[in-house]
């Protein structure tokens, strides 16, 4: 008897205790299951979209400095990144052979114009003698036979055309005679303009051989300091919002890995029109134009480039983190359920992804509707301890924000950007 009494008073106590006790297990539980939310401001300001892409910096011209003529290099005053004028000697080749092939023409052409006076004076001594003739013919028709005449009228025609074949050989010794000093003015290499030498591809000693081809010596890059291009390639997909940033003349700033710390700024010269495709990826050319007073642009720089392709000031900026926040089920409202049986902003974004990657059978049409309803979202607000559901309507984006377009959201509100256990995180 008294064993059950104990017994009985046991339980008592247990089952009191556990009634007590009960709310607070309940409460530390549901306090430590509890989803604490992190949050996200609404802000206003500007936002900037941007293209990005890579590219390599180039000279605006490159000059090939090549030569005419062959033979050894026996001066070469000029070395890689030196500036130079416009008519500066860069390389000096033997003139030996063409100042012998000069005096050689030369002698040439002065025995031509020696041969000239020889047939003139030759050509002045046969009118003298048909002039005497014609007189003592004229005195007595017998002083002078029609036979001899003949013969006087027949050697002064024939000096007559030898002085033109005479003339005919100065001028070609003298035609051979400026080839020849041509030649040796080739000798002289000089720059054709002024820049910085960015190559050179012959030492000093070195034999040029230019018989069949030009040689290239060197190449200078005129107005380095002024101007420099950097050459992208910019994704089908963007080169139409290229385009319209280039009518506005949009800025496009680049850095290079020389420099990380500096930002380069230029703008759009040039979007070309031929394409290159590569494994059905189509890209175009896009040349950009920026100034290099500090000549830190060198060439064959690679440039990580970013494009602005459009701009908006003062409008109201959605971060980008609550734009792709999806909650569960049970932390949201009843009313906001129906949105939920599509999958959410995050969840038809990625079946709109799959459906791209894999073969779709939507019509052109679809497609385009499908791409223009990618801007109506939703964003997520804490109301107790459930969410509600904001729709928005979103524009241009930048790495953090989102400009609003259209909803009921106001600068400075709190949006649901993520989730943690921790009320501390």
């Amino acid at each position: 008897m008294k064993l059950l009494l104990k017994l009985a008073i046991v339980v008592a106590i247990l089952a009191g205790g556990g009634y007590f006790a009960y709310p607070h297990a309940t409460a530390y539980l549901k306090a430590r299951n509890k989803v604490h939310y992190r949050f996200a401001e609404v802000e206003e300001g500007e936002i900037i979209s941007v293209v990005n892409s890579t590219g390599d910096v180039q000279p605006v011209l490159r000059v090939e400095v090549g030569s005419f003529v062959s033979g050894p290099i026996i001066d070469l005053p000029i070395d890689f990144n030196d500036e130079v004028k416009k008519g500066d000697l860069m390389a000096k080749v033997d003139p030996l052979l063409y100042q012998a092939a000069v005096d050689r023409e030369e002698a040439s052409w002065e025995t031509r114009m020696a041969d000239v006076e020889r047939v003139k004076a030759l050509l002045e001594q046969a009118e003298n003698e048909f002039k005497r003739a014609e007189k003592l013919q004229e005195k007595h028709e017998d002083f002078i036979s029609d036979t001899e005449m003949d013969q006087l009228r027949a050697n002064l025609k024939s000096l007559t055309a030898q002085l033109k074949v005479a003339e005919a050989s100065v001028k070609q010794a003298k035609a051979s005679l400026d080839n020849a000093k041509t030649n040796l003015a080739y000798t002289d290499i000089t720059a054709p303009v002024d820049g910085l030498v960015i190559d050179r591809k012959i030492s000093p000693g070195q034999t040029m051989a230019a018989q069949f081809q030009t040689p290239q010596l060197f190449i200078i890059a005129p107005n380095m300091r002024e101007m420099m291009y950097v050459y992208a390639s910019v994704d089908e997909a963007d080169i139409g919002l290229i385009r319209e940033a280039k009518e506005r003349d949009a800025v496009v700033e680049f850095t290079v890995d020389a420099y990380p710390d500096d930002l380069f700024t230029g703008k759009i010269a040039q979007v070309r029109l031929n394409p290159t495709s590569v494994q059905n990826v189509v890209t175009y050319p896009v040349v950009v134009e920026a100034a290099n007073p500090d000549l830190k642009l060198l060439p064959g720089m690679t440039a990580n480039i970013s494009f602005q392709v459009e701009r908006r000031e003062n409008v109201v900026k959605v971060p980008n983190a609550a734009l792709r926040f999806f909650p569960k089920r049970e932390n949201v409202r009843p009313e906001d359920h129906k949105l939920l049986e599509g999958g959410g902003n995050q969840a038809e974004e990625d079946d709109e992804n799959k459906q791209e990657n894999e073969t779709d059978q939507r019509s052109a049409a679809e497609k385009a509707k499908a791409k223009r309803e990618r801007s109506k979202r939703h964003v997520w607000v804490a109301e107790g301890e459930l969410l509600k559901a904001i729709a928005v309507e979103t524009g241009i984006s930048d790495s953090q924000f989102t400009e609003l377009v259209s909803g009921d959201l106001k600068k400075g509100m709190k949006l649901v950007s993520g989730t943690t256990k921790n009320p501390e995180g």
